[in-house]
């Protein structure tokens, strides 16, 4: 800085009175902004430290509270209910019933560390620690700590807890407004714990229950071990640890942790994470270097300063305008000019922390459908185009106090804050709807695209910009699942849905790993003519464990979302090759999801599959669907071409409800079409399902197909199916899907193979 200041000032040392004049105000100027910069930054970086610790400080406490609500809302779903008091009153109790439903199955499912039953005396009658039912005597351990609960709950009148427990009754966040149960943070041996004690009584009116005597069951969740590891995780907090005193070290921070009752049980003691620190060592050096830089240009500026003051006011505009420029790109989307994603969560940040009473904040996000088609077909250029329409269109929608941004690609989102008076979000959508409909002129063409809206409302669905960003997308994603083009409002059941997808995901990738529960049945086709048996299809089926039958149409749609299909895909055609060596006599057809087709080497890996089974390949029949193939980018020509030169057979599913043409026939020559049941079923309700399977009929037999119509389930259905000409049938009048060994018995009680129908259309054989 001295050299800096040196140099300047034997610029002109002749020249005096431009120094003072001129040189001087400017270095003292830099000198101040420089000075005034870094102390900003200074104040900056300690004032992020600060919010951010107060953040994490905010959220811990939360989420020590909130656990004592989350363990009520875990056991009402087993506490009201009906078959846990049947299951309690037997003599003696099915303890595996109990584990897989009570005890065990809160502990595994939720992480509760221990679990009780109490009977009408108090006494334990079921005990479980992690996981595992141990002896009742360990709840000896708890009972003095928590004979205040178990008091307050049985309504006993010197109980400090009675009260507490009445109001519990009616807490919004439990669904059945049954529940009569009372929780705390405590402490409990030594450890903070949140204990929560409620009744077990019938959901319904229809079991019978002693009142006053019911049956207790106790939840503790420890606040330490695995819940610390949890918040760790969930809030992204470094180096979180329990104390029972207020030791943290340098640089730590603390929150008491107090049981309801205001005692002191201890501290939780972490690192709290510091942006501004981060922030100053990647900006330091940078500001430093350009600080250095500035200085060495007011050098060079001061010695020309003298001859052109002129030039130098154009140059300091030029860099203002820059700046200015830089600052709009930094918060704003190149493409549309719309404010980017940071700008957005921070308008929505501030539109949260200034609602009102009775203000409601909207977030909407919103993608195009069937974008993707016009960027294939028509370049990238022109989906850029359409980008640009439509946020033109839709910023004409929306006010200027509300925010529009572009997240990238087709996505975007609206913050829109709501007053009494305004029109409702629902409005908003339903003009947007209409306007996306209108035609786009995209480079000499005209392009017809849809939107998805999801919605959520605050405070309603909470306050949190990060839930709210959350459910606004479930939002989203159940608008696209249920057709598209529409807008769905969030709803607590939707984040329910994907808790259940969720789990679904988790069970189902164990099932497939240890094979557990999954089963494949087969349905029979049968010929038209003489009601033979002539082959069978694979269908996968799940008995879960501790659910029960699980439908496909449950599962299998997660495992398509998921990729899992490829491996259940697999296994289904294994099962299938291995029971197709029991029927030499039949074909064993198996379905392939378009997912499947997208794996790499697809054809090869099913040909090998075959083979290692010692399957016959030309007994071996692939179901697709007419979606695989409009899918071009998966070489769906080309497998298709290599599975039917393996001897393999191909099916067309579903014919009739996508985009069938005779093009795709000749293209990629299948063996059989499949009339979809949704046809077969509606004959007799109009003559629209006849003439669309007499099309249908006529055409595979044009080009030589097999014709096989799915569904039957009448003899009505039979017989126009029989006179249409189709080849064979398939449906509940004739059986429904059964396992490879009740297949083989009805083999050998009809050895030509035929199947007979009772009159009124009940099958000859169900499954046992």
């Amino acid at each position: 800085m001295l050299k800096t200041i040196i140099s300047i000032l034997s610029i002109h040392r002749a020249g005096l009175p431009f120094v003072r004049s001129v040189v001087l105000p400017v270095l003292l100027v830099a000198m101040a902004t420089l000075s005034l910069g870094a102390a900003s930054i200074l104040w900056a970086v300690h004032k992020s430290n600060d919010v951010s610790a107060e953040r994490q400080l905010r959220m811990t406490d939360r989420s020590i509270r909130a656990v004592v609500q989350e363990l009520a809302q875990q056991q009402e779903m087993v506490a009201i209910w009906d078959d846990a008091i049947v299951e309690l009153n037997k003599s003696p109790m099915d303890l595996k019933w109990i584990d897989a439903n009570i005890g065990v199955w809160l502990s595994r499912t939720f992480g509760q560390e221990e679990v009780y039953i109490l009977n009408d005396r108090n006494e334990p009658i079921n005990a479980v620690i992690d996981a595992t039912r141990v002896s009742n005597h360990e709840f000896e351990r708890i009972r003095s700590s928590i004979s205040g609960l178990v008091a307050g709950i049985r309504g006993a009148p010197n109980s400090l807890h009675k009260d507490h427990a009445a109001e519990n009754a009616q807490a919004p966040y439990l669904i059945t407004g049954r529940a009569v149960y009372d929780a705390h943070l405590l402490e409990l041996l030594g450890r903070p714990a949140a204990v929560s004690v409620m009744k077990i009584i019938p959901e319904s009116d229809a079991v019978p229950y002693p009142h006053d005597r019911e049956f207790l069951l106790v939840g503790i969740r420890y606040l330490d071990g695995n819940f610390i590891r949890q918040i760790s995780e969930r809030n992204l907090i470094e180096g979180l640890r329990f104390a029972v005193v207020d030791n943290p070290k340098s640089g730590e921070i603390s929150v008491p942790i107090r049981s309801d009752v205001g005692d002191l049980i201890g501290y939780f003691i972490w690192n709290p994470e510091l942006p501004g620190d981060h922030l100053l060592r990647d900006v330091g050096p940078t500001t430093a270097i350009a600080a250095a830089i500035i200085l060495l240009l007011l050098v060079a500026l001061v010695r020309r300063l003298k001859q052109s003051m002129s030039t130098l006011e154009r140059t300091v505009l030029e860099l203002k305008a820059s700046e200015a420029q830089a600052h709009h790109l930094a918060f704003h989307d190149v493409l549309t000019g719309l404010p980017n994603r940071a700008l957005f969560e921070d308008r929505l940040n501030h539109a949260i922390a200034r609602r009102q009473d009775g203000e409601r904040i909207v977030v909407m996000m919103l993608d195009l459908d069937r974008f993707k088609h016009v960027n294939d077909t028509l370049g990238h250029p022109a989906g850029d185009s359409l980008i640009r329409d439509f946020s033109v269109r839709l910023s004409k929608l929306i006010g200027d106090q509300d925010t529009i941004t572009r997240l990238g690609g087709d996505e975007f989102a609206i913050v829109q804050v709501c007053t009494a008076g305004m029109e409702g979000p629902e409005a908003l959508c339903d003009r947007i709807l209409a306007m996306v409909h209108e035609p786009y002129d995209v480079m000499g063409s005209q392009v017809f695209v849809g939107t998805s809206i999801g919605l959520v409302l605050a405070p309603e669905a909470g306050t949190d910009r990060s839930e709210l960003l959350r459910k606004a997308d479930i939002a989203l994603y159940r608008a696209k699942s249920e057709g598209r083009n529409c807008y769905r409002v969030f709803t607590p059941e939707m984040d329910e849905t994907v808790n259940l997808r969720r789990i679904i995901e988790e069970e189902l990738r164990i099932a497939l790993t240890t094979g557990e529960g999954l089963e494949v049945a087969y349905q029979p086709q049968i010929a038209m003519g003489d009601n033979s048996i002539v082959g069978v299809e694979a269908l996968a089926r799940w008995r879960h464990p501790t659910r029960g039958y699980i439908p496909p149409s449950q599962f299998i749609p997660v495992a398509e979302q998921t990729g899992l299909i490829v491996q259940l895909g697999e296994w289904v055609l294994r099962q299938a090759c291995l029971a197709s060596q029991r029927w030499p006599d039949l074909f064993v057809s198996v379905n392939l999801s378009p997912i499947q087709f997208r794996a790499n080497d697809f054809a090869n890996h099913v040909i090998s599959i075959v083979r290692e089974c010692g399957a016959d390949p030309y007994k071996i029949e692939l179901e697709v669907t007419e979606s695989v193939l409009l899918d071009e980018e998966c070489g769906t020509a080309d497998a298709l071409r290599a599975l039917r030169n393996a001897g393999l057979r191909i099916a067309l599913d579903d014919f009739g409800t996508g985009y069938s043409s005779l093009g795709y026939l000749h293209r990629f020559e299948v063996d059989k079409i499949k009339i979809d049941r949704s046809f077969t079923q509606s004959l007799g309700q109009g003559t629209k399902a006849a003439a669309v399977i007499k099309a249908i009929v006529s055409l595979g037999h044009a080009m030589s197909l097999t014709v096989t119509a799915e569904g039957v389930e009448t003899e009505i259905q039979k017989n126009f199916l029989h006179t249409a000409g189709c080849n064979e049938m398939q449906g509940y009048l004739f059986s429904k899907a059964l396992s490879q060994e009740q297949i083989t018995r009805l083999l050998m009680q009809s050895s030509s193979k035929k199947i007979q129908c009772y009159a009124g259309g009940s099958p000859i054989f169900e499954a046992g």
